[in-house]
């Protein structure tokens, strides 16, 4: 059996930027389209493949100022979360699809919820993975805030020269243990994310890598008190070993998301791992 069609990565212009995308399996199937955090790679392969064999048409992007979507300055930013929201509408309609089934990792969660509450008629199934229903920034009391001995421990790591390749994979590889993933695996990603990044700006490197960009942005008005209206079929997805949203954001974010369904994953940190891209595209599917 031969495996699903796999596009090369392309640009589609929506919402008058350009957005660096890649598509797999049949163009007539149901879309699912995947943010990226900030970059299309926090999407793995294996996923991705797993649910184009099993009819549905994957599309994941990178965020702008990312990857190989607009970048301008990712240290200024002339734009907000609801125009991220906007990116992803209007990447619907760009890839000639009705409707999509939304998913988002990390900060991608955050635009997928609120693209899911503003346009119900356009996403019609929610997957969100290690996220949270807050912007970031002050948590609310009730949801735990990053592990304050990880991020002290991460940020004594001294920074790369951004413009080294190797350096910043070994930088990545050095913090992947305390963030509950595999340095194998964190190393060979960052590597990609540098190799796709169409810039020599040590900023716009780091900014892929860090997704810096993201906590620069307005997210305001908050969109926790409005999850309860969601009435779309939704996934939540949550590492167990996840330190910089614990799980606890996962748990908040199931119950008041009308019928979501909750699955955790042993093992998995802050990153999506190849590991059990079977078991989420099960799950997704299912949705």
């Amino acid at each position: 059996m031969k495996g699903p069609i796999r596009r090369g990565v392309t640009s589609v212009r929506a919402n008058g930027v350009d957005l660096g995308v890649e598509g797999f399996g049949r163009a007539d199937d149901p879309l699912v389209l995947l943010v990226g955090s900030p970059t299309m790679l926090s999407w793995p392969d294996e996923l991705c493949e797993r649910l184009a064999s099993a009819g549905r048409r994957v599309v994941r992007y990178d965020l702008r100022d990312s990857g190989a979507s607009t970048t301008i300055d990712p240290e200024n930013l002339g734009y907000d979360l609801r125009d991220l929201v906007a990116d992803a509408v209007a990447l619907v309609k760009a890839l000639g699809a009705g409707t999509a089934h939304l998913g988002g990792v990390g900060v991608g969660g955050m635009v997928a919820q609120v693209a899911a509450l503003d346009h119900p008629d356009v996403f019609t199934a929610l997957t969100l993975v290690n996220t949270r229903p807050v912007a970031p920034g002050p948590v609310d009391d009730d949801l735990p805030d990053h592990d304050p001995a990880v991020m002290g421990a991460l940020f004594a790591h001294p920074l790369p020269d951004w413009t080294d390749r190797g350096a910043v994979a070994e930088f990545a590889a050095a913090g992947a243990a305390l963030l509950g993933n595999d340095p194998e695996d964190a190393r060979a990603t960052a590597a990609r994310i540098w190799d796709r990044t169409p810039s020599t700006d040590p900023a716009v490197h780091q900014a892929n890598q860090l997704g810096m960009t993201f906590a620069r942005i307005d997210c305001t008005p908050r969109w926790r008190d409005r999850l309860g209206r969601l009435a779309v079929p939704t996934l939540v997805v949550h590492g167990r070993a996840n330190p910089f949203f614990p799980l606890g954001n996962a748990e908040v974010l199931a119950a008041e998301i009308p019928g979501a369904r909750l699955l955790v994953l042993d093992g998995v940190g802050t990153a999506l791992s190849r590991t059990v891209a079977d078991r989420t595209a099960a799950a997704m599917l299912a949705r």
